[in-house]
């Protein structure tokens, strides 16, 4: 997807959120993370699920055998900025583990399938991150 992410980016942000194509149907979030060895900001975009207030996303990669550069950046700096819909507002990371990682994955995959397959792909544990507004 990362060719594609400057449109995707443009596309967003004129639409307060909204873009065509492959995402017309999903819930499309940008993630602004500070680069873990760049120190600069980075955007992605990336699909998203609610759970209660928070939301929490996929660090999928697709099935790649290696995490997302987003993921590593959280990890590094979880203090980020999101954007979801015309709303932009700072929030914190945290990844998931155990049950709650597995109840949220499950949750995923029920919305979007595809992820069942990334899962089957790999040999990595796919992270699952929460990410929670900021006051």
């Amino acid at each position: 997807m990362f060719e594609y992410n400057p449109e995707i980016i443009a596309e967003f942000r004129a639409n307060s959120g909204r873009v065509g194509g492959r995402f017309a149907t999903l819930d499309l979030a940008l993630l602004t993370t500070v680069g873990a060895r760049t120190g600069l900001p980075r955007t992605s975009p990336v699909v998203y699920f609610t759970d209660g207030s928070d939301i929490f996303v996929i660090a999928s990669a697709a099935g790649s055998d290696r995490n997302p550069a987003w993921y590593h950046n959280l990890v590094a700096n979880p203090e980020l900025t999101v954007e979801v819909g015309a709303d932009s507002y700072r929030a914190k990371a945290t990844p998931t583990e155990g049950a709650e990682r597995t109840r949220l994955f499950a949750k995923a995959v029920t919305v979007q399938p595809g992820f069942a397959e990334f899962e089957a792909k790999t040999r990595r544990l796919i992270p699952v991150l929460r990410i929670t507004r900021i006051n």
